[in-house]
């Protein structure tokens, strides 16, 4: 009996870690899928307008927090709690890969201080925005 026990306990463990990692995977890509949507929705703007080239890196951060934000409510919307350590991932996750892939559009890798701030930024609203989400169900059901 205790065996039986034990290992479902085990499975449990294993399921939760696997199902960490595919919601982690999901977040970072649909992040990513519609940030990459969003900057090519605004280049067009900027391309048939003459809007000012200050407002590009605000624009920019919007656009990836609000990524960040869609990308963490799809990935987590099933989930019942641990959302500040699920979106704090997901926010990081998607800061790094969309660093490389938008450095390998440009052909050019920079490691400078805007990165951190970057990551930095990406996680906070990463891990707001699990907080947000996974309680926003909880309140609503």
């Amino acid at each position: 009996m205790k065996a039986l026990k034990l290992r479902r306990a085990r499975t449990k463990e294993v399921k939760g870690e696997s199902s960490l990692l595919i919601r982690f995977i999901k977040g970072t890509l649909i992040a990513l899928s519609f940030s990459l949507v969003g900057i090519l929705i605004f280049a067009f703007i900027l391309k048939f307008t003459n809007i000012s080239e200050s407002v590009i890196t605000p624009v920019n951060q919007v656009i990836k927090g609000i990524s960040i934000f869609l990308g963490v409510f799809i990935a987590l919307k099933k989930q019942k709690g641990n959302g500040l350590v699920s979106g704090l991932l997901i926010g990081l996750g998607f800061t790094i890969v969309a660093f490389l892939v938008f450095s390998a559009l440009s052909r050019h890798i920079s490691f400078d201080l805007s990165l951190l701030y970057d990551m930095l930024f990406g996680t906070i609203i990463g891990g707001i925005c699990g907080i947000i989400c996974v309680n926003i169900k909880k309140s609503s059901v």
